[in-house]
């Protein structure tokens, strides 16, 4: 009876404590059961979701969690998806709010004469031409231009050795620590990165209005250059996928940096996906396809499973 007496109270605190615990705790482990059932570590084989047997692949949910890393960390080329950073580096040297077009921006004759090129992805722009920097931003990342990438950089810092040196320094604020950027456009493929550090720097990205209103553009024109401006992000194409960025090369293969609610609804939760190294030494449109097959498979195997999980998993716990 003492033993009983003695324990009691030592129960009845246990018991409140487990009565008191907040309701986002359990959601928060909840949600991490259930992300873990999705990842490419799942025993649950029906649950787990399509990930890439190739390269490396990184899915976050925002406001729920890291659903998982396949491929390793060893750092790879990750080509125009660079871009991203240099985007990143202009918009914190020179903020544009919203609906603002920013400084204006003189093409050189360098750019100019880089229009010409059959070896990389290019805007073609003329020397003198003046453009404000949100329409520079466009130029670089809807039909990934090197030429402007280039541009800009040395716009920004006078050389693109010095911008280099800028992108390296916002990397490691990211806690990029397995990312070296050796050139603004990617064109380089001793610009090596990986999935997770690439995740890092997407998700800081989408948090950014005027770089998530630009990624998410489909096309646009820009005043004085010819044609309209196209987005090399086929997955814009899909319901509710909002960005982001593309890059290929032949040592590159396929990468695809993705942005997509999950749900029907603009309030939904966003999954930002990266995947990289697809189809590595074949040609550029051949990794770029696999990188799109592959993202699209994750993305609608994530819809059509994350909802009712979370739902269930929510119930299970309650």
């Amino acid at each position: 009876m003492a033993a009983v007496a003695l324990l009691l109270p030592l129960l009845l605190l246990t018991t409140k404590g487990c009565l008191d615990a907040p309701a986002g705790d359990d959601r928060r482990a909840g949600a991490a059961t259930v992300l873990a059932d999705l990842g490419p570590g799942s025993q649950r084989s029906g649950q787990r979701l399509p990930w890439p047997s190739e390269g490396q692949s990184s899915l976050v949910v925002e406001g729920t969690g890291h659903v998982g890393t396949t491929g390793g960390q060893r750092p790879v080329p990750i080509a125009s998806l660079t871009k991203v950073m240099t985007a990143t580096v202009l918009l914190r040297s020179h903020p544009i709010g919203a609906g603002e077009a920013g400084p204006s921006v003189t093409v050189d004759r360098r750019a100019e004469a880089e229009a010409g090129s059959s070896d990389e992805s290019t805007a073609p722009v003329r020397e003198g031409q003046r453009l404000p920097l949100r329409r520079m931003l466009e130029l670089m990342l809807l039909p990934s231009a090197n030429n402007v990438a280039r541009l800009l950089a040395r716009w920004d810092a006078g050389s693109q050795q010095a911008f280099v040196r800028k992108m390296n320094r916002v990397a490691k604020t990211l806690g990029m620590t397995r990312t070296t950027y050796t050139g603004a456009s990617g064109f380089e493929p001793t610009t090596t990165s990986t999935a997770d550090d690439q995740m890092k720097l997407a998700r800081h990205a989408m948090r950014h209005p005027v770089l998530r209103a630009v990624v998410a553009t489909r096309h646009t024109r820009v005043p004085g250059v010819p044609g309209t401006v196209r987005n090399t992000n086929r997955l814009l194409e899909q319901p509710g996928v909002v960005g982001l960025k593309t890059g290929s090369s032949t040592p590159a293969g396929g990468n695809l940096m993705w942005a997509a609610h999950v749900g029907p609804a603009k309030t939904s939760p966003l999954a930002i996906g990266v995947v990289l190294g697809q189809r590595a030494g074949t040609s550029p449109a051949q990794g770029l396809d696999a990188a799109f097959s592959h993202s699209e498979a994750l993305l609608d195997a994530l819809r059509e499973r994350l909802p009712a999980a979370l739902a269930g998993g929510g119930r299970a716990r309650s």
